[in-house]
Order: C-alpha cells, then structure tokens, then sequence
C-alpha cells in the first residue's frame, strides 16, 4: 500500500515549519490536491490533535495524522512530510516529530493495511534509519520498496 500512494507528488520535505498545525496542513495539501481528501478532513485531525491527540506519536520522531472516513475522505491516499527541524506534536516537549504521514482510508481495511505497512518499516532499525535519513523523494521510495524484501 505505501508504495502504491507514496509518489514524488505525495513526499514532502520542508524547512523552518512553524509547528505542528502548519505540518498537518503541508502534510495534507497533496491529498487535497488530489480530491483524496476535504479541507474538512484536515480540520479533523487538527481538532483532535488539539483536543490531546498525541496518540498519533508512533515513536522514533514520526507521526500518522489520520480521522475517521466520514470526516472528509473521498479516496484513500498517503502523504508524507519530512520537516527539519523536528516540530512538537501539540506543542508537547515529549512528542519531537520530523517525519509525518497524513493517511485518508475509505474504511478500515486500508487503515489497518497502512498501519501494518508503517510498523513493519518503523520495527526494522535499518529500514527506519534509511527512511529518517532519506533526503529525496526517490530514496524515500527506495526505502519503501525494500519493505517486505531481503533487502
């Protein structure tokens, strides 16, 4: 699933972002771009971001935004946003983030798959070491293929 949604218009890099509100509206854009998802959707995981939503922390500097299906979205999609330097999840000193993926499932079934994608690659150091390293959207994309492989 990551490698089918995770293209060059959908991996992001930015510098200086001035938060975390500004990274789930980066992180966002291209599935907005696309009609994957509407601004409503955004607003979504914004509220609940901001109403203790840290939940969306996996660990290791990294961040899933997602809400439920019927907040805004039209098709499943995956965005990712690399923001140097790391912002603070809710303005929460304990929750650095620099990798953010902004996932929008029709359901739960591409919810799940996604989250079983992400943790696989976010449970292989080496793979998790390559992907926060990945400077271009071509070696995030190599990274993604190796996941599942020999390598």
């Amino acid at each position: 699933m990551l490698t089918n949604y995770l293209t060059p218009e959908t991996i992001l890099f930015a510098e200086n972002v001035e938060g975390w509100r500004e990274a789930i509206a980066l992180v966002a854009q291209p599935l907005l771009n696309s009609g994957s998802i509407t601004s409503d959707y955004v607003d979504s995981m914004t509220d609940s971001i901001a109403g203790g939503g840290t939940y969306i922390d996996l660990g290791f500097g990294v961040a899933l935004a997602h809400s439920r299906p019927e907040a805004g979205v039209v098709h499943t999609g995956l965005s990712s946003l690399r923001v140097t330097p790391a912002v603070l999840l809710n303005d929460e000193a304990s929750h650095p983030i620099d990798q953010f993926f902004c996932l929008a499932a029709t359901d739960a079934q591409g919810h799940l798959e996604a989250m079983q994608e992400l943790a696989g690659l976010l449970s292989d150091d080496e793979l998790r070491s390559e992907l926060l390293a990945a400077q271009t959207p071509a070696e995030v994309t190599a990274v993604l293929h190796k996941i599942g492989t020999n390598k």
